[in-house]
């Protein structure tokens, strides 16, 4: 019985098709994709390290763009923002069926791993919509609006256009509380970056940083929302259906200041 490769990779994109790339070039026979960070517990296995190579991961990108349209690249990149454990396999039986394919830019949705693929991209994208109706910025005092978020899935790459579009004219910063990092708009152009001021125990910034204007259309817009709130015409159900808890920790209106 031959041992399967286990492709480890470093959680990027570009990592992931760093290790398409190396599948194909050294005929790999049923290999398992995983992030190192992830632990093997399976027997008869032969672990490998892929480290990222930008140009490798561009030619496999320019073959999988040749063979399927717009919407079938959103919904494969969509899919790999959701993070969910072994996405990174059936994305791969996705894309070596593509590749195979005659007219692969029919979506079969017969195919159970095509079929995963959209479903789990769905998923992602309605996070993202979410995130673009609940994030909150917040005006410190060295100018820049800032909100944390902490996602079920990491869209903040899919956040940037939406933002940088609506708010051209100031600098903001949207950090991902639940996986260390940032992006941030500084009027040309957006950047990744990491900070040490947020943590798992520090999700937030503290009152003293906020401008005073901040602080006070903080109280003026909470006072609004508490008097046109109607007390009789409530329907916590239908509430929470639209506007689950879980986002509530991101409006002002639902928190204390």
């Amino acid at each position: 019985m031959n041992p399967q490769t286990i492709l480890q990779y470093d959680g990027s994109f570009d990592g992931f098709l760093s290790c398409v790339f190396m599948i194909y070039e050294q005929k790999i026979d049923s290999p398992i994709i995983q992030k190192q960070q992830e632990i093997n517990n399976q027997l008869f296995t032969i672990s490998e390290t892929v480290y990222t190579d930008k140009t490798k991961a561009k030619r496999v990108w320019k073959g999988i763009k040749d063979k399927t349209d717009i919407s079938q690249q959103k919904i494969l990149f969509r899919a790999f923002l959701s993070e969910i454990k072994g996405v990174e396999n059936t994305i791969f039986s996705y894309i070596k069926n593509t590749f195979k394919a005659t007219n692969s830019k029919f979506i079969d949705y017969s195919n159970k791993d095509i079929l995963k693929i959209s479903q789990v991209a769905k998923m992602v994208c309605r996070e993202k919509h979410r995130m673009e109706a609940f994030v909150r910025f917040k005006k410190t005092k060295d100018q820049i609006y800032t909100a944390t978020i902490e996602p079920d899935f990491n869209v903040l790459p899919l956040l940037i256009n939406h933002f940088k579009d609506r708010y051209a004219d100031q600098k903001w910063l949207i950090y991902d509380i639940k996986r260390a990092y940032g992006i941030f708009y500084n009027l040309q152009e957006v950047e990744i970056i990491t900070l040490d001021y947020f943590s798992k125990l520090s999700t937030t910034i503290n009152k003293e940083y906020y401008t005073n204007d901040e602080l006070e259309f903080q109280q003026l817009w909470k006072t609004y929302f508490d008097n046109v709130n109607i007390k009789s015409r409530r329907n916590s159900k239908l509430h929470i259906q639209h506007l689950p808890k879980r986002y509530w920790k991101y409006l002002i209106e639902k928190n204390n200041i």
